[in-house]
């Protein structure tokens, strides 16, 4: 029987069932306009796709109860209306979809985009991934910011959270090289400026912000501010540019008016006023990037913190396509967004935020819908400090993978949610020291809280040392994300992409970097050793020994180990 998700589905749009054939090839499903589909699943098969912040669920198989819908959110992740099976079958629209899989079926419905069926994308999911890349959201070839990839990044916002100031700042960022941290990407966050919309230092705060900067990028670091799509209502920014009624508030923008998304149900026949957004610092309004004005308004605030202060690039934030949709969790059709451009959907307002982020290329993003194949660096959503957001990581880095974004961080060392660093907040040093070796060997890893300041000289050690090994590992890294740059291939892999067919679908706390390079961290509190999958092959450990696979080993893994295993040339 199907569940009431999947009945939701179909009254709103007419569904067809796809059976295996593999004399059918590529194909329109044949719902109303191809707007809907029914997937039958094969007996085993397994799926992956649609949005990174769901890798735990992933695999979906034939006994999955699932449901989401990109048409109303992004889940502040990553997310892209594809799935690719471990059969070589492959799903794609191009706009976002309302996902249920239930009862052996994958019920897909878009608001307008063709739905597409590949039947014989390949022979695996290695091969049904690389399809979709390759036809349907090639990258682009353009690389990222390598320094993302050769060196850790540092956060200001665990340690400052909305006290961000200039001495606070510049002692956060000198530690680091004092206790032999290399520079790398350096992050300023949110409240270094007057409000938002008003994307000036605060000189309470900042007595000599260029100075700042100068110091800063002199200890080799490079500096991302943080930004958002947001105005505040009480600011001069918003009474400038709200209406549009003084002529020199909108002098020099292509047309009068427009900054803001605005809400046409409150308009009452006459000019719709700009939409109250509530969001996690308030409610605010939003920058509708459909209209010239917005984009044209933004790019100079942007323009002038780089010309002026020297900042390399932006932390981007907020933007989902929850906030454009007005509410959260509304079942049916996605509305069109309030807006005063061309009417589009919500997906589309958050995507041409994310569009607008591309022209600063140093810069990090992380709402996104549709944005497999871009030259941008993105992370997960803030990870609380638990031991079962640490289990998340893994499968959510992959599952970013499978949704064409090769460029992720696993958000920071610890956990991103701030107030389980406050004074007498329950804190755990193993939990610290675990993380960090889970992003070690990721495609990025970022600091925010302060190992000298939250460990202990020991455990501070082992910190240390867990970041001479990434550096050791650094140009690997950067070498997969120039190579991911061409190809669209993820460069952080899971073991059933790399040795398909091998019964290893399931595994979900080992990693691959590239195509020879196994990580296996811990993430069970208290745990001295745990299990390892070895693929076929010769490997070689970081304890020296080799081991011939296939295999599974058990491993010692006292606090300062970190497993991990290179694949030897036969």
């Amino acid at each position: 029987m199907k569940t009431m998700c999947c009945m939701t589905l179909a009254v709103l749009a007419a569904t067809v069932a796809l059976a295996k054939d593999p004399n059918a090839g590529e194909r329109p499903a044949v719902g109303e306009s191809s707007r809907s589909a029914v997937v039958e699943m094969l007996l085993g098969e397994k799926w992956w796709g649609i949005c990174s912040n769901f890798g735990r669920e992933m695999p979906f198989t034939e006994k999955s109860e699932f449901k989401c819908d990109l048409r109303r959110d992004n889940y502040a992740h990553q997310s892209l209306s594809f799935l690719c099976s471990d059969r070589g079958r492959a799903v794609w629209c191009k706009e976002p979809v309302g996902v249920c899989i239930s009862g052996g079926k994958i019920e897909l419905v878009s608001d307008g985009g063709e739905i597409v069926v590949k039947e014989d994308a390949g022979r695996n999911l290695h091969e049904a991934y690389l399809y979709g890349s390759r036809n349907w959201f090639p990258p682009t070839g353009e690389e990222p910011e390598l320094l993302y990839f050769s060196a850790p990044q540092y956060n200001t916002w665990i340690e400052l959270t909305y006290h961000q100031n200039e001495k606070d700042i510049l002692a956060y960022a000198q530690s680091m090289i004092d206790h032999g941290l290399p520079p790398g990407i350096f992050m300023i966050d949110d409240t270094w400026q007057l409000g938002y919309g008003e994307w000036y230092f605060d000189m309470r705060r900042f007595s000599d912000p260029k100075g700042m900067m100068d110091k800063l990028h002199a200890m080799g670091y490079k500096v991302l501010l943080w930004m958002c799509p947001f105005v505040s209502m009480d600011t001069p920014a918003f009474r400038r540019i709200a209406w549009g009624k003084n002529p020199d508030d909108v002098k020099g923008y292509p047309t009068k008016g427009g900054f803001l998304a605005s809400s046409k149900k409150l308009s009452r026949g006459g000019t719709p006023p700009p939409a109250a957004i509530n969001w996690w610092n308030g409610t605010s309004a939003l920058l509708d990037f459909t209209h010239p004005n917005a984009v044209a308004w933004f790019d100079e605030q942007l323009d002038r913190l780089v010309k002026d202060y020297g900042a390399d690039g932006f932390k981007f934030d907020g933007g989902g396509v929850h906030f454009y949709a007005g509410s959260v969790g509304q079942e049916g059709s996605s509305p069109k967004t309030f807006a005063n451009g061309p009417s589009v959907s919500p997906a589309a307002q958050s995507a041409l935020y994310g569009q607008f982020a591309l022209k600063y290329k140093g810069s990090e993003y992380r709402n996104a819908f549709g944005f497999a194949g871009k030259p941008v660096v993105m992370r997960l959503h803030d990870k609380n400090h638990s031991w079962e957001a640490l289990n998340r990581l893994i499968p959510d880095m992959l599952a970013a993978g499978f949704v064409g974004c090769p460029f992720i961080c696993p958000d920071m060392v610890g956990g991103g949610e701030w107030t389980a660093f406050l004074p007498g907040s329950p804190f755990s040093e193993e939990l610290f020291v675990r993380s960090a070796q889970v992003q070690a060997l990721c495609p990025m890893m970022q600091f925010s809280a302060s190992p000298w300041r939250c460990l202990n000289a020991e455990n501070q050690k082992i910190v240390k040392d867990v970041v001479a090994l990434r550096q050791r590992f650094a140009p690997k890294f950067v070498e997969l994300a120039k190579d991911s740059a061409k190809t669209g291939e993820p460069m952080m892999r899971n073991l059933e992409y790399c040795f398909p067919g091998l019964g290893y679908a399931a595994v979900k706390d080992e990693f691959m970097m590239g195509g020879d390079l196994l990580v296996a961290p811990v993430m069970e509190k208290g745990a001295t050793s745990r299990k390892v999958v070895l693929p076929p092959g010769k490997w070689k450990s970081d304890d020296g020994k080799v081991y011939e696979g296939p295999a599974e080993i058990e491993v010692a893994t006292p606090l300062e180990r970190l497993p991990y295993f290179e694949k030897q040339v036969q």
